[in-house]
């Protein structure tokens, strides 16, 4: 098979690349990155894109799989608007622009209480991607529901301190669906997910995740 990834250069997007190129079921793997970041790879083909031009690109976007690990946050964004950009408008065109090249299977990587309906600003961004994916009628469609996720060596010191902090609350039993996840187990359930789960539509959650992902 051959995959299609967005979001490589992120901290989980990192792990899946390098987990699918040493994945043997998997003999290409694509990765859209806006500027060189992986090392030369047999299996890698690494496509400079520019996601406000991916019209450019339509017919490189091809492969029976699409991973989409695509997202940055508010303070890197620098406005809603901004983030709400790269979080569903450039993961939708990616997403549209796969199903028009007959990728049959869409795998996002979104988050933990995502609702349209929501009233927190990036709860109801990542439901309103869920919910315009599911109208592009995917063959298969799997959205994985991490809570909260630990990147190695994260310089963000709100991110560490949420991480410590869910972490002690996690040891009194509490926020357990919150519980934080490493980026490799993360990718490794993603790639999983495609194996494992047969469903038209699945969303896949943090105790599924655990499961699929358990070291061996």
């Amino acid at each position: 098979m051959k995959a299609i990834v967005i979001g490589g250069s992120g901290a989980t997007g990192r792990e899946l690349v390098n987990q699918l190129l040493e994945d043997g079921r998997f003999d290409g793997v694509t990765a859209l990155v806006r500027r060189p970041y992986f090392e030369d790879h047999p299996k890698l083909r690494e496509l400079l894109i520019d996601f406000e031009n991916l019209d450019e690109h339509q017919d490189e976007i091809r492969g029976e799989i699409a991973f989409s690990c695509l997202g940055t946050t508010l303070k890197d964004a620098g406005s809603k608007e901004a983030q709400w950009r790269v979080d569903h408008d450039y993961q939708l065109e990616f997403a549209s622009r796969a199903k028009a090249n007959g990728v049959e299977h869409f795998v996002l990587m979104s988050a933990m209480g995502a609702n349209p309906k929501s009233s927190i600003f990036y709860n109801k961004m990542k439901g309103t991607l869920e919910q315009n994916l599911l109208k592009l009628n995917f063959d298969r469609l799997i959205i994985l529901h991490p809570g909260g996720i630990e990147r190695p060596g994260s310089t963000r010191k709100g991110e560490r301190a949420m991480i410590k902090a869910l972490k002690a609350f996690n040891a009194i039993g509490l926020f357990k669906d919150y519980e934080p996840i490493k980026t490799d187990r993360l990718a490794k359930a993603m790639i999983a997910s495609v194996f494992e789960s047969k469903e038209k539509f699945k969303v896949i959650n943090l105790k599924e995740i655990k499961a699929m992902s358990n070291p061996s």
